[in-house]
């Protein structure tokens, strides 16, 4: 009862801290903590996969990108449109392309996953530079004239305001994060366990291992689909480098491998991890991916279960520490 109330107390407290950083941030430090939000979603919905599941995938960044093209494309051809259509475009074509990919993924396991998921991921990534009549092929789609985030006779929001466009990527990823997290504690979400600890035991209590996978993998890119859109809307450019390329894949990975695998939360720790190191390695080299690798092969090799994992052992230590320590003290007194 403590410990629920104690994070319910944290929780009311970094949402006040989130409600009131654009009073005392300024525009850099708001656009570092809306990257910060776009990748922890981005993240998240890998989280799914991997932690939850037990699926590697090497090719996330085909949803990212779908969802970023489909709005920009929807922005830049539809006259009129405004920006919920579009992102809700974007998402639900993300959630489309899990869907197709689906009868033929759910059906592998280990490193075929992992490929295939690389696979079509750099498919997508050729296709946009070839198609470049829509896409803009290299070049990519710009969104200078980006449209209102409006419902009509409701509200209208301007997104080229920073702190509009910091609370309305806030809200969004906290609905998004908190709708995933709902969504590991429902009897699926209890069976995504089961597939990834054993899965033939899953099959033998009478559930169907690949339709679960496929509602958890259409979730999961649907989710990476927007954190896509939302990624296109405060870059206002899409390029096929920035989203589609295979190291956009591989960014969410390790940021849950840093922050926790297993842990709901671990993603979102490996993605402030990563921001600092990066501000931290940019001061110093222009070789910041060889810093990230460093540091993740550190992290594979001596805490292969991230932060999380080692702020678990440290508290267990120190509750050894303390219980011998009160024993030595009753020793003293007798």
């Amino acid at each position: 009862m403590a410990g629920n109330i104690k994070k319910l107390v944290l929780g009311f407290i970094l949402l006040g801290a989130i409600g009131i950083a654009p009073r005392f941030l300024g525009i850099i430090s708001l656009n570092m903590a809306v990257e910060l939000a776009i990748g922890a979603l981005f993240a998240v919905s890998l989280n799914l996969l991997l932690s939850y599941t037990g699926l590697l995938s090497f090719g996330h960044a085909l949803f990212f990108g779908m969802g970023a093209y489909v709005m920009g494309i929807s922005i830049t051809y539809m006259d009129g449109i405004t920006l919920i259509p579009a992102i809700l475009m974007g998402s639900l074509a993300a959630g489309l392309t899990a869907l197709i990919f689906t009868p033929l993924l759910v059906r592998v396991t280990g490193t075929a996953f992992s490929m295939l998921t690389m696979a079509f991921g750099q498919l997508m990534y050729v296709l946009c530079i070839k198609m470049r009549g829509i896409t803009g092929g290299e070049d990519g789609l710009t969104l200078f004239d980006m449209p209102l985030l409006s419902v009509p006779g409701v509200f209208s929001l301007d997104m080229t305001d920073p702190a509009t466009l910091y609370y309305t990527v806030m809200g969004v990823v906290l609905i998004s994060i908190g709708c995933m997290w709902y969504f590991t504690k429902t009897p699926l979400g209890g069976v995504q366990a089961g597939i990834r600890d054993n899965a033939q035991r899953v099959e033998y209590l009478g559930f169907h291992v690949s339709a679960s996978k496929a509602v958890i993998f259409i979730i999961s890119g649907t989710f990476a689909g927007l954190a896509g859109c939302l990624a296109a809307i405060f870059q206002q450019v899409i390029s096929v480098d920035g989203f589609l390329r295979i190291n956009v894949s591989f960014m969410p990975i390790m940021a849950i491998m840093i922050g926790g695998l297993g842990h709901f939360l671990g993603p979102v720790i490996g993605t402030i991890f990563l921001m600092f190191l990066n501000q931290m390695a940019m001061r110093y080299t222009d070789k910041v991916e060889l810093v990230f690798g460093i540091v993740f092969i550190m992290v594979v090799m001596y805490a292969p279960y991230g932060i999380h994992g080692l702020w678990v052992k440290a508290r267990i230590y120190w509750g050894i520490f303390r219980h011998r320590k009160g024993a030595l003290g009753k020793e003293e007194r007798t």
